[in-house]
């Protein structure tokens, strides 16, 4: 059996990295080599596990009680993240962090100027990039912590619990949110995304989101005989830019403030395409604000009439607490397993999507709970050793009180 900080160091050597429009699931090959991985793992240890025609890897740990307790479900995803590679993740350990800059490498360097939370995490051993890649705890420490506790649990037959159902999923990172993941094959009451942030944070509010593409069609004529005849998709785009409010965008907000997101802009004079994320807490303001991109647009083809725009909007995923709210059960038992480990409760919204999310509205309840990843996404990147190991703890203690309630 192995602890969960061997379990995570022997993850993160995988490249995962996910791929946008790559029109398959598993949207990259190299997936499969870490789902085939854990479902190895899983059946070693005489779990009844799966994988299916798109690298969903499944399985069950039976229940070891004669009561009727819940099944409870932990997922997390094996993908990462677009923006940087997580090629060759070369590691290492900072032993009782002394609250100083950390040199990854001779250019970069993990500041507490930059970064302040690091200062809550002095005497603690954390794990850290070399600065050339991420390093792969979102969402590999999750896997981490789950195979930990269950291989705590194996173990500890004296536990008692009910049956334990584990998903390990593809392509969170560029949205596919678990959908081919079957729910009623799953078999779970309930279940918590292991994905989430700093100790104690629980999440059960999440964006609802939209993606909107717009293509500009201009007119190109030579610069020296344009006058009255051009009509520049550059200009026109940059127009519609301008229509935004400057104080909604990411780098302005905060909480459950939503925002408009540029994601890309590719034009010339001819052509313009822009891709946006349109992100709120609050439904109604939410469809507000796909209304208002919907007018801008339409007050531009108006202005511009021999210009050509049009505008695509496609729902993503919703807020998970329009669904959670009625039934809080999985939320307070996991922050009664926190109280008991004396872990404080940081409830936060959701800033993105959580394959959580989806499930949630498909009819399985499943908010999120902590893995300690920090700075994700980033060559900055980094974990705390204690941390994860609450994250364990955090799932066996979860099962404890199920069992017993």
């Amino acid at each position: 059996m192995f602890t969960t900080l061997e379990h995570f160091l022997k993850y993160i050597k995988y490249d995962t990295q996910s791929q946008e429009n790559a029109g398959v699931i598993p949207s990259t090959e190299k997936q499969w080599l870490l789902a085939r991985e854990l479902l190895q793992e899983l059946q070693e240890r005489g779990i009844n596990a799966s994988i299916s025609e798109h690298a969903y890897v499944t399985g069950t740990l039976k229940s070891n009680s004669n009561k009727e307790i819940p099944s409870i479900g932990f997922i997390s995803h094996m993908d990462t993240a677009t923006e940087i590679t997580g090629a060759n993740v070369n590691a290492r350990i900072i032993n009782n962090y002394d609250g100083n800059n950390i040199a990854l490498n001779q250019q970069v360097n993990l500041s507490p100027e930059d970064f302040p939370e690091l200062k809550n995490f002095i005497s603690h051993d954390l794990i850290v990039t070399d600065g050339t890649t991420l390093l792969g705890a979102d969402d590999k420490a999750g896997i981490a912590e789950i195979m930990g506790a269950l291989d705590y649990l194996i173990s500890h037959p004296e536990i008692e619990h009910g049956d334990i159902k584990i998903a390990f999923t593809p392509d969170e990172e560029i949205g596919e949110l678990a959908k081919n993941l079957n729910i009623q094959e799953f078999g779970a009451d309930f279940a918590y995304t292991v994905d989430g942030g700093e100790l104690g944070e629980i999440n059960y509010e999440n964006f609802n989101a939209a993606k909107a593409a717009i293509k500009i069609y201009g007119r190109s004529v030579h610069p020296g005989s344009a006058k009255n005849l051009m009509v520049s998709a550059i200009t026109l785009a940059n127009e519609l830019l301008n229509l935004l409010p400057a104080n909604e965008t990411p780098a302005t907000t905060e909480g459950r403030e939503g925002f408009y997101h540029c994601m890309s802009f590719n034009a010339s004079s001819e052509y313009a395409e822009l891709n946006f994320i349109i992100r709120d807490h609050d439904m109604k303001k939410f469809e507000s604000r796909k209304k208002f991109i919907a007018k801008c647009v339409d007050f531009l083809q108006g202005k511009y009439i021999s210009a050509k725009f049009e505008l695509n909007i496609i729902d993503q995923y919703y807020n998970m607490f329009e669904k959670i709210q009625d039934n809080m059960q999985p939320v307070n038992l996991a922050i009664q397993a926190m109280k008991e480990l004396n872990i404080k409760p940081v409830i936060v919204p959701v800033r993105g999507g959580t394959d959580g999310a989806a499930l949630t509205w498909r009819g399985l309840l499943t908010p999120n709970i902590f893995t300690g990843a920090c700075n994700w996404h980033s060559r900055f990147e980094f974990i705390s050793i204690q941390v994860m190991n609450k994250a364990s703890e955090l799932i066996i203690k979860i099962l404890e009180l199920a069992a017993k309630s």
